[in-house]
């Protein structure tokens, strides 16, 4: 049985308490939540996850980084110290997002190094497959991507993108429409140059009923892309972005009647004032599935600093409702990320989830700034590094300052704020 399942016959599992265990909350809370799809619990039955955890309403924020090689950068070494920078950095979950060199040798390889549950997009590897073997991607079939979706069910993967929202119909509304960046999703793009060329419908919405019979059989959560999603704030919100989320909603409701857990992936480039809006679709025509956003990110000129637009765009989000927050790096639209990109994008979405869940009054998240307040009125520098979001950046700015009185920095010195009234106050 699938969690799913499990749950509507109000059964618990160990992967329910365990996770309850980490989330502060009890298995009965967890079981009403996924069996009403609020909330999910990434993990295939093949696997034991060290680092469980569920996604979706009254839990914390999760975030996720992507990870995986691309044509001109392929170097699994590089990808799985990428891997071990993000987990250290408190990534929740992890996706390959490999497009060059052997996709299922390195798929294999970073799956055995992940403690959190590991996700990837089939697209991909088939779309490469075909490219490799027959010459074009556009040579690709159905039976192609049913091949590909099981053999990584069988590798152990616990979520996949599927771009079934991608269809002619959808695709339509991008042509009828006034964007200034037609499709930016990469797995969206190939599907629609796919369907353009060989003049038939998406093999991921045509074989809907095929890839849940694979979910279902290994637990797969299924985390419905958002192909069609904004790539500039000035598309955000249009026609072919509602109305491809309009399609998932009903193949949400259609992946739950088959007792396989599913969540929505979301926009994208969006602006503060549609966020609201955008959320509030989301919930609205999906049910309350669990949302998953690409940040959003709220400029679009924010180059070298997107990880900082996506931490923007992802606190209000989340705040709002968003449930999962996709890493955005520093080296977003220009190259292949290195490591430092990864941590330093991990890092600002870990802030910018952190931020939404003192808002949403999730357990225990106040409690984290409580303490680094306190620590701060006593000076306590110690503690102030280990309550640090980035307790190894901390420490080294610590040690790079040397103040003439070690009670307080280098910033105000002898005028430091905290102790002069904390010296008028004894009086």
């Amino acid at each position: 049985m699938t969690q799913l399942e499990l749950a509507l016959n109000n059964k618990s599992s160990e992967l329910m308490e365990a996770v309850s265990k980490k989330e502060g909350v009890s298995v009965s809370f967890l079981k009403k939540g996924i069996a009403s799809g609020i909330i999910v619990i990434p993990n295939n039955k093949k696997r034991r996850i060290k680092k469980p955890c569920a996604i979706g309403k009254g839990l914390s924020t999760k975030i996720n980084v992507n990870i995986g090689t691309s044509g001109d950068e392929i170097d699994v070494g590089d990808e799985l110290q990428k891997l071990k920078a993000a987990c250290v950095a408190g990534a929740d979950t992890v996706m390959d997002l490999s497009v060059g060199g052997d996709i299922p040798k390195i798929r294999k390889t970073l799956i055995k190094d992940s403690d959190i549950p590991f996700g990837t997009v089939p697209i991909y590897e088939a779309a490469q497959s075909a490219a490799k073997n027959k010459g074009s991607l556009l040579k690709m079939t159905a039976k192609d991507i049913l091949e590909v979706i099981r053999s990584q069910a069988e590798g152990g993967v616990d979520f996949m993108t599927i771009h079934s929202g991608v269809t002619q119909k959808t695709v339509a509304l991008v042509k009828k429409s006034p964007r200034v960046l037609d499709i930016v999703s990469r797995g969206g793009a190939m599907l629609a140059s796919w369907m353009f060329n060989n003049k038939k419908e998406n093999p991921f919405y045509e074989c809907f009923d095929e890839i849940l019979d694979i979910a279902y059989e290994y637990d797969i959560t299924l985390s419905l892309g958002d192909g069609l999603r904004p790539g500039s704030i000035l598309d955000a919100t249009d026609s072919a972005q509602i109305g491809e989320l309009r399609l998932l909603g009903k193949l949400a409701r259609r992946s739950r009647k088959r007792n396989v857990q599913v969540m929505i992936e979301g926009p994208g480039h969006v602006p503060l004032n549609q966020i609201q809006k955008n959320i509030d679709l989301q919930k609205k025509l999906c049910d309350n599935a669990p949302f998953y956003v690409l940040g959003p990110l709220v400029t679009d000129i924010a180059s070298t600093r997107d990880h900082i637009s996506g931490a923007i765009g992802g606190a209000l989000a989340a705040s709002l409702g968003a449930d999962f927050l996709c890493v955005v790096s520093p080296a977003e639209h220009l190259r292949h990320p290195s490591v430092e990109d990864v941590r330093e994008g991990v890092i600002a979405s870990k802030i910018a989830a952190h931020s939404a869940d003192i808002v949403k009054g999730v357990k225990g998240a106040l409690n984290w700034d409580r303490e680094m307040s306190l620590a701060r009125k006593k000076r306590d520098w110690k503690k102030q590094i280990s309550l640090s979001i980035d307790p190894e950046r901390a420490q080294e700015y610590r040690d790079s300052s040397k103040p003439k009185d070690t009670d307080v920095c280098t910033m105000c010195s002898e005028f430091c704020s905290i102790k002069l009234v904390e010296e008028c106050l004894r009086v």
